[in-house]
Protein backbone atom coordinates (compact mmCIF):
# COMPACT_ATOMS: atom_id res chain seq x y z
CA UNK A 1 0.00 0.00 0.00
CA UNK A 2 1.59 3.45 -0.98
CA UNK A 3 1.77 6.50 1.77
CA UNK A 4 -0.79 8.15 -0.51
CA UNK A 5 -3.40 5.57 -0.27
CA UNK A 6 -2.92 4.55 2.81
CA UNK A 7 -3.50 8.59 4.10
CA UNK A 8 -6.59 8.48 2.17
CA UNK A 9 -7.69 5.53 4.03
CA UNK A 10 -6.99 7.50 7.40
CA UNK A 11 -8.43 10.26 6.19
CA UNK A 12 -12.35 11.41 7.82
CA UNK A 13 -15.28 11.60 5.24
CA UNK A 14 -16.65 15.01 4.35
CA UNK A 15 -19.31 15.53 7.06
CA UNK A 16 -21.22 19.25 7.22
CA UNK A 17 -23.52 19.48 9.58
CA UNK A 18 -26.26 22.23 9.44
CA UNK A 19 -27.78 23.35 12.36
CA UNK A 20 -30.39 26.05 13.43
CA UNK A 21 -28.95 29.18 14.65
CA UNK A 22 -29.29 31.01 17.53
CA UNK A 23 -31.64 34.49 17.97
CA UNK A 24 -28.35 36.50 16.82
CA UNK A 25 -28.50 34.72 13.61
CA UNK A 26 -24.74 33.23 13.96
CA UNK A 27 -24.75 31.28 16.94
CA UNK A 28 -25.90 28.01 17.90
CA UNK A 29 -29.30 27.66 18.66
CA UNK A 30 -31.61 25.83 20.87
CA UNK A 31 -32.48 22.51 18.95
CA UNK A 32 -32.10 19.19 20.63
CA UNK A 33 -32.47 17.86 17.66
CA UNK A 34 -29.18 19.34 16.11
CA UNK A 35 -27.54 18.39 19.70
CA UNK A 36 -28.39 15.44 19.14
CA UNK A 37 -26.20 14.62 15.89
CA UNK A 38 -23.78 16.76 17.59
CA UNK A 39 -23.89 14.59 20.06
CA UNK A 40 -23.01 11.55 17.45
CA UNK A 41 -20.86 13.02 15.39
CA UNK A 42 -18.50 14.53 18.34
CA UNK A 43 -18.45 10.80 20.50
CA UNK A 44 -17.60 9.17 17.20
CA UNK A 45 -14.67 11.23 17.23
CA UNK A 46 -14.73 12.11 13.59
CA UNK A 47 -13.42 15.65 12.18
CA UNK A 48 -16.69 17.50 10.75
CA UNK A 49 -17.58 20.79 9.92
CA UNK A 50 -20.72 23.09 11.49
CA UNK A 51 -23.14 25.60 9.54
CA UNK A 52 -25.37 27.49 11.60
CA UNK A 53 -28.86 28.35 9.48
CA UNK A 54 -31.06 31.64 9.88
CA UNK A 55 -34.51 30.39 9.08
CA UNK A 56 -35.32 33.82 8.72
CA UNK A 57 -32.73 34.55 6.05
CA UNK A 58 -32.19 31.00 4.54
CA UNK A 59 -29.60 31.33 2.36
CA UNK A 60 -30.54 30.12 -1.28
CA UNK A 61 -27.54 27.78 -1.99
CA UNK A 62 -29.03 25.79 1.60
CA UNK A 63 -32.66 26.39 -0.24
CA UNK A 64 -31.26 24.58 -3.48
CA UNK A 65 -28.98 21.68 -1.09
CA UNK A 66 -32.23 20.66 1.23
CA UNK A 67 -35.12 21.86 -0.46
CA UNK A 68 -38.15 22.39 1.87
CA UNK A 69 -35.61 20.91 4.66
CA UNK A 70 -35.33 22.78 7.97
CA UNK A 71 -32.29 22.04 10.12
CA UNK A 72 -31.16 19.98 11.16
CA UNK A 73 -29.70 17.91 8.27
CA UNK A 74 -25.70 16.78 7.35
CA UNK A 75 -23.99 16.20 3.85
CA UNK A 76 -21.91 12.82 4.07
CA UNK A 77 -19.52 13.30 1.02
CA UNK A 78 -21.63 15.70 -0.75
CA UNK A 79 -24.51 13.47 -0.11
CA UNK A 80 -27.76 15.19 1.38
CA UNK A 81 -29.22 13.46 4.22
CA UNK A 82 -32.74 14.96 5.83
CA UNK A 83 -34.56 12.30 8.30
CA UNK A 84 -32.65 12.18 11.56
CA UNK A 85 -33.74 9.04 12.54
CA UNK A 86 -31.80 8.04 9.47
CA UNK A 87 -29.20 9.81 9.88
CA UNK A 88 -28.45 8.17 13.05
CA UNK A 89 -28.59 4.84 11.63
CA UNK A 90 -26.31 5.87 8.70
CA UNK A 91 -23.60 7.25 10.91
CA UNK A 92 -23.78 4.16 13.01
CA UNK A 93 -22.84 1.75 9.76
CA UNK A 94 -20.47 4.38 8.42
CA UNK A 95 -18.82 5.29 11.52
CA UNK A 96 -17.60 1.78 12.35
CA UNK A 97 -15.62 0.27 14.43
CA UNK A 98 -12.46 -0.68 13.92
CA UNK A 99 -11.76 3.03 13.46
CA UNK A 100 -14.94 4.51 14.91
CA UNK A 101 -16.58 3.46 17.70
CA UNK A 102 -20.16 1.77 18.27
CA UNK A 103 -23.05 3.85 20.06
CA UNK A 104 -25.93 1.37 19.56
CA UNK A 105 -27.03 0.76 23.00
CA UNK A 106 -26.58 -2.64 24.46
CA UNK A 107 -30.21 -3.21 25.69
CA UNK A 108 -33.38 -2.27 23.70
CA UNK A 109 -35.38 -1.07 26.51
CA UNK A 110 -32.50 1.60 26.91
CA UNK A 111 -33.86 3.13 22.93
CA UNK A 112 -37.24 4.06 24.49
CA UNK A 113 -36.66 5.11 27.89
CA UNK A 114 -37.99 8.37 28.79
CA UNK A 115 -39.49 8.80 25.15
CA UNK A 116 -42.74 10.14 26.24
CA UNK A 117 -41.38 13.04 28.26
CA UNK A 118 -40.67 15.92 25.69
CA UNK A 119 -44.55 15.33 24.59
CA UNK A 120 -46.16 15.36 28.09
CA UNK A 121 -44.14 18.31 29.55
CA UNK A 122 -45.05 19.94 26.37
CA UNK A 123 -48.36 19.55 26.64
CA UNK A 124 -48.02 20.02 30.48
CA UNK A 125 -45.63 23.90 29.98
CA UNK A 126 -47.95 25.26 26.91
CA UNK A 127 -51.40 24.71 29.17
CA UNK A 128 -53.02 27.67 29.75
CA UNK A 129 -56.57 26.49 31.37
CA UNK A 130 -55.48 25.82 35.22
CA UNK A 131 -58.28 23.53 35.73
CA UNK A 132 -56.10 21.05 33.34
CA UNK A 133 -53.29 21.48 35.45
CA UNK A 134 -53.22 18.50 38.12
CA UNK A 135 -54.07 16.06 35.24
CA UNK A 136 -51.08 17.27 32.93
CA UNK A 137 -48.92 17.47 35.53
CA UNK A 138 -49.59 14.19 36.68
CA UNK A 139 -49.19 12.56 33.38
CA UNK A 140 -45.54 14.28 33.37
CA UNK A 141 -44.67 13.05 36.81
CA UNK A 142 -45.88 9.19 35.68
CA UNK A 143 -43.65 9.89 32.85
CA UNK A 144 -40.51 11.30 34.95
CA UNK A 145 -41.04 8.43 37.46
CA UNK A 146 -40.93 5.69 34.74
CA UNK A 147 -37.37 7.07 33.48
CA UNK A 148 -35.91 7.36 37.34
CA UNK A 149 -37.21 3.22 37.67
CA UNK A 150 -35.34 2.70 34.86
CA UNK A 151 -32.07 4.39 35.61
CA UNK A 152 -32.35 3.05 39.19
CA UNK A 153 -33.09 -0.75 38.15
CA UNK A 154 -30.11 -2.85 37.73
CA UNK A 155 -28.95 -3.72 33.85
CA UNK A 156 -28.85 -7.65 32.92
CA UNK A 157 -24.50 -7.35 33.11
CA UNK A 158 -24.84 -5.14 36.70
CA UNK A 159 -26.82 -8.03 37.95
CA UNK A 160 -24.51 -11.03 36.94
CA UNK A 161 -21.58 -8.56 38.30
CA UNK A 162 -22.44 -6.37 41.11
CA UNK A 163 -20.83 -3.37 39.42
CA UNK A 164 -22.89 0.03 39.71
CA UNK A 165 -25.42 -1.47 42.15
CA UNK A 166 -25.75 -0.16 45.73
CA UNK A 167 -28.62 -0.59 48.51
CA UNK A 168 -30.80 2.20 46.26
CA UNK A 169 -30.17 0.41 42.90
CA UNK A 170 -27.93 1.12 39.93
CA UNK A 171 -25.79 4.17 40.11
CA UNK A 172 -24.79 4.04 36.60
CA UNK A 173 -24.23 7.21 34.60
CA UNK A 174 -26.11 6.87 31.76
CA UNK A 175 -29.29 4.76 30.44
CA UNK A 176 -27.14 1.66 28.78
CA UNK A 177 -24.32 1.73 31.41
CA UNK A 178 -21.30 4.25 31.72
CA UNK A 179 -20.69 4.93 28.52
CA UNK A 180 -22.66 7.44 26.11
CA UNK A 181 -24.94 6.26 23.29
CA UNK A 182 -27.12 6.67 20.56
CA UNK A 183 -30.01 6.62 23.41
CA UNK A 184 -28.57 9.23 25.58
CA UNK A 185 -27.54 11.71 22.59
CA UNK A 186 -31.49 11.42 21.84
CA UNK A 187 -32.80 11.66 25.40
CA UNK A 188 -29.99 14.40 26.91
CA UNK A 189 -30.32 17.21 24.91
CA UNK A 190 -34.82 16.81 25.56
CA UNK A 191 -33.92 16.82 29.33
CA UNK A 192 -32.11 19.35 28.97
CA UNK A 193 -34.72 21.52 27.49
CA UNK A 194 -37.22 20.40 30.12
CA UNK A 195 -34.80 21.43 32.79
CA UNK A 196 -34.22 25.14 32.02
CA UNK A 197 -37.87 25.88 30.76
CA UNK A 198 -38.77 24.64 34.09
CA UNK A 199 -36.48 27.57 35.64
CA UNK A 200 -37.79 29.97 33.27
CA UNK A 201 -41.42 29.79 32.20
CA UNK A 202 -43.28 28.41 35.04
CA UNK A 203 -44.68 29.84 37.98
CA UNK A 204 -42.76 30.20 41.25
CA UNK A 205 -45.30 27.98 42.74
CA UNK A 206 -45.17 25.20 39.96
CA UNK A 207 -42.04 25.74 39.34
CA UNK A 208 -40.71 24.73 43.25
CA UNK A 209 -42.99 21.62 43.57
CA UNK A 210 -41.55 20.64 40.35
CA UNK A 211 -37.97 20.91 40.81
CA UNK A 212 -38.32 19.74 44.45
CA UNK A 213 -39.52 16.69 42.74
CA UNK A 214 -36.89 16.24 40.00
CA UNK A 215 -34.07 16.77 42.58
CA UNK A 216 -35.58 13.63 44.31
CA UNK A 217 -34.81 11.40 41.66
CA UNK A 218 -32.35 9.95 39.65
CA UNK A 219 -33.20 11.24 36.27
CA UNK A 220 -31.92 14.69 37.96
CA UNK A 221 -28.34 12.82 38.58
CA UNK A 222 -28.53 11.78 35.09
CA UNK A 223 -29.78 15.24 33.15
CA UNK A 224 -27.36 17.38 34.87
CA UNK A 225 -24.77 15.29 32.66
CA UNK A 226 -24.55 17.70 29.92
CA UNK A 227 -22.69 20.07 30.36
CA UNK A 228 -20.27 17.51 31.55
CA UNK A 229 -19.93 15.35 28.67
CA UNK A 230 -18.19 17.74 26.59
CA UNK A 231 -16.24 19.62 29.99
CA UNK A 232 -17.20 22.93 28.39
CA UNK A 233 -19.97 25.29 28.61
CA UNK A 234 -20.93 24.68 24.71
CA UNK A 235 -24.74 22.79 25.16
CA UNK A 236 -25.49 25.64 27.76
CA UNK A 237 -24.23 28.66 25.18
CA UNK A 238 -26.16 27.25 22.81
CA UNK A 239 -29.19 26.59 24.37
CA UNK A 240 -29.41 30.39 24.80
CA UNK A 241 -32.62 31.20 26.99
CA UNK A 242 -34.03 33.44 24.06
CA UNK A 243 -34.01 31.00 22.03
CA UNK A 244 -35.84 28.35 24.47
CA UNK A 245 -38.56 30.80 24.85
CA UNK A 246 -39.22 31.54 21.04
CA UNK A 247 -38.85 28.01 19.63
CA UNK A 248 -41.69 26.41 21.09
CA UNK A 249 -42.08 24.41 17.84
CA UNK A 250 -39.49 21.91 19.38
CA UNK A 251 -41.51 21.38 22.29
Amino acid sequence: MTDTSAAEEEKDPDIELFVKAGSDGESIGNCPFSQRLFMILWLKGVVFNVTTVDLKRKPADLHNLAPGTHPPFLTFEGEVKTDINKIEEYLEDMLAPPRYPKLSAKNRESNTAGNDIFAKFSAYIKNIRPENNAVLEKSLNKALAKLDEFLLSPLPEELQDGRNVAEGGSIRKYLDGDTLTLADCNLLPKLHVVKVLFLLLLSNYRQKVMINQLQKWAVSRYSISLPLVFHSDLFVSGCLFQDLVLCPKFL
